[in-house]
C-alpha cells in the first residue's frame, strides 16, 4: 500500500540519465519529507583500453563515451558504501586490477557528488509536502471489521464520501488509509476509530 514511486522525464542526454534519475530522485523525496536512511547518489564509469593492454577508466561518463567505450559500470551508494551496481561491457571480460580501479574512482565520484547534493539539502524534510500523499496504517480487531464495513459496504462507503480518503480492510484487521489532505485523514481516522 505505502510505496514511493519515482518518475524521471529525460528531455536529453549526454550522460548517465540513470545516475542523475538516482541523485536527482533522492534529493526530491527527501525535499517531499520521504524519511530516507541515508542519501544516495551514482555515478557511471566508463573504460577505454588499446591494443597494447593500456586503458583509462572515465567518470561519469558522456554519451560518445558510452557509445564508443567498452564498459558502462554504474555505481550507487551512501557515504558508508554501495547500495547497487549495473555494469554493461564490450570486452570478453575485466581485470580484477581495473575493476578495482574502476571502484575506487566510483567512490571518490560518489563522495564528490553526495557532498554537492549536500550544499542543497542534507536530511528529509521534518513533514512530508503538502502536496504529497499520506499514508496511515492501524490495525483493528478482526471482530469490528464487520462494524467498519457495514452492511453493504455502508460505512466505509461513507468515510470515503465525507472525506475523500481512500480506505482498505484487510482481513487480519490491518487498515490502511491514504490521502493527500492531513485534515481530511484526520477526520477518516477518527470516523474509523469512532465505528
Amino acid at each position: 500500500f505505502p510505496s514511493h514511486d519515482i518518475v524521471s522525464d529525460i528531455l536529453e542526454s549526454n550522460g548517465s540519465s540513470s545516475m542523475a534519475t538516482v541523485c536527482a530522485g533522492c534529493l526530491a523525496l527527501m525535499d517531499a519529507g520521504i524519511k530516507i536512511h541515508k542519501p544516495v547518489a551514482g555515478i557511471a564509469m566508463g573504460l577505454i583500453t588499446d591494443d597494447q593492454g593500456k586503458y583509462a577508466i572515465l567518470s561519469d561518463i558522456l554519451g560518445d563515451e558510452d557509445h564508443l567505450g567498452e564498459m558502462d559500470f554504474k555505481v550507487c551508494g551512501t557515504k558508508r558504501g554501495i547500495t547497487s551496481v549495473q555494469m554493461d561491457i564490450k570486452l570478453k571480460g575485466v581485470t580484477r586490477e581495473i575493476m578495482q580501479k574502476a571502484m575506487l574512482q566510483a567512490r571518490e565520484g560518489r563522495l564528490h557528488i553526495l557532498n554537492e547534493m549536500e550544499k542543497g539539502i542534507t536530511t528529509h524534510r521534518a513533514d512530508i509536502s503538502e502536496f504529497a500523499p499520506r499514508y496511515t496504517t492501524l490495525k483493528i480487531s478482526t471482530e469490528k471489521i464487520k462494524d467498519l464495513i457495514g452492511p453493504g459496504g455502508k460505512n466505509i462507503k461513507n468515510i470515503v464520501a465525507v472525506t475523500g480518503v481512500k480506505v482498505e480492510v484487510q482481513d487480519d484487521g490491518t487498515v490502511n488509509l491514504a490521502s493527500a489532505d492531513p485534515v481530511a485523514m484526520e477526520k477518516a481516522l477518527q470516523m474509523v476509530r469512532d465505528l
